[in-house]
C-alpha cells in the first residue's frame, strides 16, 4: 500500500493549497461563492486526487487520479489567470505561483510517465 504522505507531489499540492487560500483573502468578499470557491476547490483537489489515486490497487488507476490532479492544477492557473485579469492579483505574485504550479505539474507528468 502506498503512503501518500511520503510524496513530494503531495507535499506540493498541499503547500499550493495553503498559498491559494492566502492569495484570495485578498479578493472582493463579494467572490466567497463565486471565483474564490472555485479557486480554492481546484487547489484542494490537487493532493486529495494524488491521495485517493495512491489507494488504489494498480498503477493504472493511480495514474488516472493523477491525470485528474493535473487536470486539476490547469483549472487552477485559469483561474488565478482570470483573477489577475481582474486586478485581484499583482502579476509578480500570479508568475511565481505558476512557475511553482509548472512545476508540479511536471513532476506529477513524470511520475505518471513510471506508472506506465
Amino acid at each position: 500500500m502506498r503512503n501518500f504522505r511520503e510524496y513530494d507531489i503531495w507535499k506540493s499540492g498541499i503547500q499550493i493549497t495553503r498559498d491559494v487560500y492566502k492569495i484570495t483573502e485578498k479578493f472582493p468578499a463579494s467572490e466567497k461563492f463565486g471565483l474564490i470557491s472555485q479557486i480554492q476547490r481546484a487547489a484542494v483537489s490537487i493532493p486529495s486526487n494524488i491521495a485517493e489515486g495512491s489507494a488504489r490497487r494498480t498503477e493504472k488507476d493511480f495514474a488516472q487520479f493523477l491525470r485528474i490532479a493535473m487536470g486539476s492544477s490547469f483549472e487552477l492557473e485559469t483561474q488565478l489567470i482570470v483573477a489577475q485579469e481582474l486586478d485581484w492579483i499583482e502579476e509578480k505574485e500570479l508568475n511565481d505561483f505558476v512557475e511553482r504550479l509548472h512545476l508540479l505539474q511536471k513532476q506529477i507528468n513524470h511520475l505518471i510517465g513510471l506508472l506506465k
